[in-house]
């Protein structure tokens, strides 16, 4: 395939050949009609997005949006809960509690009995049933973990609920799609456990897959406060994958202090992650340095979830959110993944958030762009779009200086991966 007419940093405007999956010439512009026309428009690496849930984010043309830029408050979550027919399973996501307080299963009776309702908390780690649905599995008798007092709320049981429910059907093929409009080359799935089959499922997609805990990706341990590890606990864990990475999710200051300690005594390697980074005071970040570990944040959670964080996060925090500029200063690695769908999907919003942010954590335009320009295993090194360079790819409708200026996903033209165009033809 030839793509003429394209700017390419360090090239100017030039022709670029691809062949065999990957770039075989960058050449000075000739005469004559090549495959697709670059009309100008800058060529760059394609978007890696570095954490992401796709299985969950498929599932959500299948779901009832009930989070609090969906719904304002209970009559409008009572509404989205009762539409459709009567007795048909509703799968609702995005839930938190800004919208009407704090769900159990007879909060949800009260709200849609006549139908089975299972709720997704915002952060993904909470269910919550009515009794509808935990009858419709069979959840609500002896021997199933609910005596028939259980209030339906599931903390981190994606897998024991799994099967209990109707399959939901998974729009993969969207998913796939819309990234590709986005300009996404490459998905990391950040699942902490991957099911059986979950990446042949996966394979539809037309974008390059890393799925954590599988092959020689990143292993992901998923801490929680109240069972937390001790360093010494999480660290003998680290020492059973080595020497594979491993990718810790980090969301509270204790589990970072955890992680820390631990990486001190199990040694860190190369690829090891931090998944979020939510709270990073500013005491940690030389130790972060030190290891060498790259961080994989969500800059666009402050802008997404302002409003619920300054009532949620304790005050000693809010300055220590979802760092950016300060962290890269600091010399610590760090890229970005969406965490769609828990939040959006766009890479070109979260670099949108990146840029705007305040508290000294604004960064420049093109270091917010490269946050999704890392390599798969190695997020934080940015990859180059060179002559032996695997073609993946993503074709501006603009040189880059314009792109960065308007930081939209209406900038990109066309999407290739392996040299192949993932994107319709004009």
């Amino acid at each position: 395939m030839l793509i003429t007419d394209v700017e390419v940093e360090g090239h100017g405007r030039v022709d670029v050949r691809l062949g065999g999956g990957r770039v075989v010439g960058i050449g000075r512009r000739r005469a004559g009609r090549g495959d697709v026309d670059g009309r100008g428009g800058a060529l760059l690496v394609g978007l890696h997005d570095h954490h992401v849930h796709l299985a969950a984010l498929a599932a959500e043309a299948a779901s009832v949006r009930v989070g609090p830029a969906d719904v304002r408050d209970r009559e409008g979550l009572v509404a989205a809960l009762r539409r459709g027919a009567p007795g048909e399973w509703v799968r609702a996501v995005g839930y938190h509690e800004s919208v009407a307080g704090e769900l159990d299963r007879w909060m949800l009776d009260g709200f849609a009995p006549d139908r089975p309702v299972r709720v997704q908390h915002r952060s993904g780690a909470l269910w919550v049933w009515n009794s509808a649905a935990l009858r419709a599995a069979g959840l609500d008798g002896e021997g199933d973990g609910l005596d028939g007092e259980g209030d339906g709320r599931f903390w981190r049981e994606d897998e024991r609920l799994r099967g209990f429910a109707p399959p939901v059907r998974l729009d993969l093929r969207g998913v796939g799609a819309r990234a590709a409009a986005y300009g996404i080359t490459g998905f990391t799935n950040a699942d902490p456990q991957p099911g059986e089959g979950l990446a042949e499922l996966l394979s539809v997609l037309p974008q390059r897959l890393v799925v954590m805990g599988l092959g020689d990706a990143p292993v992901k341990f998923l801490l929680d406060d109240a069972t937390l590890p001790t360093p010494d606990e999480l660290a003998a864990s680290m020492a059973v994958v080595r020497p594979r990475p491993v990718a810790v999710h980090c969301v509270t200051r204790v589990q970072l202090l955890v992680t820390l300690l631990a990486l001190d005594e199990a040694g860190p390697v190369a690829g090891d992650r931090i998944e979020h980074g939510s709270v990073i005071p500013a005491e940690a970040m030389p130790w972060l340095a030190r290891h060498g570990v790259t961080v994989v944040t969500q800059p666009h959670f402050p802008v997404e979830r302002g409003r619920e964080y300054a009532t949620d996060v304790d005050p000693d925090d809010q300055g220590h959110l979802y760092r950016c500029r300060s962290l890269a200063e600091a010399g610590i690695p760090l890229a970005a993944g969406t965490d769609a769908p828990y939040g959006s999907a766009d890479p070109w919003a979260v670099m949108r958030a990146a840029v705007g942010r305040s508290g000294g954590e604004a960064m420049d335009r093109r270091a917010a762009l490269d946050l999704f320009a890392g390599e798969h295993q190695h997020p934080s090194r940015v990859r180059k779009l060179t002559v032996g360079s695997v073609a993946d790819l993503c074709l501006l409708r603009v040189p880059l200086k314009e792109a960065l200026d308007l930081m939209s996903a209406d900038v990109v033209r066309a999407t290739f991966v392996g040299g192949q165009r993932i994107t319709p033809p004009e």
